[in-house]
């Protein structure tokens, strides 16, 4: 029998790449590696898959549907927790399994959301800009700008208690703070979201981006959480109205926020949330750590081990497949 072959457009890393070559022959040509990036269309891929005769397809952001399902692939695994870049249903229509990595960023993600709550709290990006432009000294000094209550001691309340919010709780809790979560769909959940937003000293988002939770945090949520409360989201811009959160920042009712993501990925230069001293920016990195393309790896190429070994894997996005 022939041997299988692998287009890998997806980052990877460690052993599992490793055991990849020991299943199949690889063609390895991640997106990240490309400056500027390079992400396939759909007939651009299916194109690449029949060029080299590729049977196996392992991919992070390129577009996977229509006239890739036309190639003869074995499976399809998308190194996202989520793989929205593929068609599910016409994969499923192929009768082709979808194989994903829910949790691969977790870690990763969680460890975000203490760094900006932490920065936030403690004003680092600000005393850093202080040091960097000269303006230590003025009307003020340092010591008497930037005083801030310790985390130590105070409640954060998770918004979400999936993969990211089970690693940010003990994180959290490792700091020295009391933790409470509302999650529906967790039965381990202590709190309502109401509960949280009126308890919480710091509110720290993880729920997933849907139409159950678009806007869920808007002016009357922000109004309802404590003064000087900061609010952090490494999960997506659709949980919160943006409107609502800059006026309670503006406001002085919200003491600041760490937002990973933004709608549309970037802020015109001039939007309010760039001129607010107590708030964090960043271009939602909350996941891009080595650790996470290790993971995310070991937990595809271990489900392709399986499907062809004709087992079913663990990770399937469209379980309907193997009956």
């Amino acid at each position: 029998m022939s041997r299988h072959r692998a287009l890998v457009t997806a980052p990877l890393r460690g052993p599992g790449l490793d055991r990849l070559g020991e299943l199949a022959d690889v063609v390895f040509d991640p997106w990240i590696d490309h400056r500027p990036i390079r992400l396939y269309r759909a007939a651009e891929l299916a194109a690449r898959l029949e060029e080299i005769s590729a049977d196996l397809l392992v991919c992070e952001a390129d577009d996977c549907r229509g006239p890739v399902f036309e190639q003869p692939l074995v499976a399809v695994a998308s190194t996202r927790g989520d793989p929205t870049n593929v068609d599910v249903a016409a994969a499923t229509a192929a009768d082709i399994p979808v194989l994903h990595a829910p949790g691969r960023n977790a870690d990763a993600v969680a460890e975000m959301a203490v760094a900006l709550a932490l920065a936030v709290n403690r004003h680092v990006v600000a005393g850093d800009r202080d040091m960097r432009t000269g303006r230590v000294f003025g009307d003020t000094i340092p010591y008497q700008r930037y005083r801030a209550w310790q985390l130590a001691g105070r409640t954060v309340g998770l918004v979400g208690l999936g993969a990211v919010g089970r690693a940010a709780r003990w994180r959290f809790e490792g700091l020295g703070m009391t933790t409470m979560a509302c999650d529906p769909y967790q039965p381990d959940a202590d709190s309502s979201l109401e509960e949280v937003l009126a308890t919480a000293d710091v509110v720290s988002m993880h729920a997933p981006a849907n139409a159950e939770t678009a806007g869920m945090i808007g002016a009357d949520q922000f109004a309802s959480m404590r003064p000087g409360a900061i609010y952090v989201n490494t999960a997506r811009a659709a949980l919160h109205d943006t409107e609502a959160l800059v006026a309670a920042l503006e406001s002085g009712h919200l003491g600041g926020a760490g937002l990973d993501h933004v709608t549309g990925e970037t802020l015109p230069d001039d939007h309010p949330l760039t001129r607010l001293d107590n708030v964090v920016l960043t271009p939602h990195v909350g996941g891009a750590t080595y650790d996470t393309e290790v993971n995310q790896t070991d937990m595809v190429v271990e489900d392709i081990a399986r499907v062809l070994a004709g087992q079913r894997p663990h990770r399937l996005a469209n379980p309907e497949v193997w009956l």
